[in-house]
């Protein structure tokens, strides 16, 4: 996963900006990755966080003209959590069966109860954050980006982030284990036939 400065990365925005796609494909490159796991624990399903990215590069380069000089991954983290969000207002009850249970699939579901459970749990604890409080969470211990990192793609002071995770723990350490929300995306691999 490449890495760049923070110069180099508005260079390459205002270039793409000027309509270099071969900028906008470097910053492609760089961010797919990230933007994509971001989303990914966002909607814990594959194909989801998939369309879902192409939606945010697509709208990214399509409105590249937008971009004002500053971050531009704090700008794709916005459009990222913009799409999520859209994508939870159309989807809000449409539960399928078939999106919930793989009736081909040979899984003995009773053997996996105690994970399901364990991210049902996890979900309904998840749900009780502010929004900002989980994506914070899911930047610092799943996707493993430094306050730094996690502030300017939120448009945050780094005290403001630590603040917003300390509290967010607190909240949760009653809930559920701390040990079972930094394991998450594990339980989450192992029951990911069911999403």
């Amino acid at each position: 996963m490449a890495t760049i400065s923070k110069q180099q990365e508005l260079d390459l925005a205002l270039d793409a900006k000027t309509g270099s796609s071969e900028s906008f494909g470097r910053l492609y490159e760089i961010y797919i990755k990230k933007i994509y796991d971001f989303i990914y624990y966002k909607t814990l399903k594959k194909e989801v966080a998939e369309d879902i990215t192409s939606i945010v590069f697509t709208k990214a380069w399509n409105k590249i003209e937008q971009f004002k000089e500053g971050s531009f991954s704090a700008w794709l983290y916005m459009i990222a959590r913009n799409a999520v969000t859209d994508y939870y207002r159309r989807e809000k009850g449409h539960d399928d069966i078939e999106d919930c249970w793989d009736l081909a699939d040979k899984t003995d579901f009773l053997a996996n109860i105690d994970n399901d459970l364990s991210v049902e749990l996890i979900r309904e604890t998840m749900k009780s954050l502010k929004e900002q409080e989980r994506e914070i969470l899911i930047m610092r211990f799943w996707l493993d980006l430094s306050f730094s990192e996690i502030a300017e793609r939120l448009n945050k002071k780094e005290g403001a982030v630590k603040m917003a995770l300390g509290r967010a723990l607190k909240d949760l350490k009653n809930k559920v284990p701390l040990a079972m929300i930094l394991l998450w995306p594990e339980i989450i691999n192992i029951c990911k036939r069911i999403n």
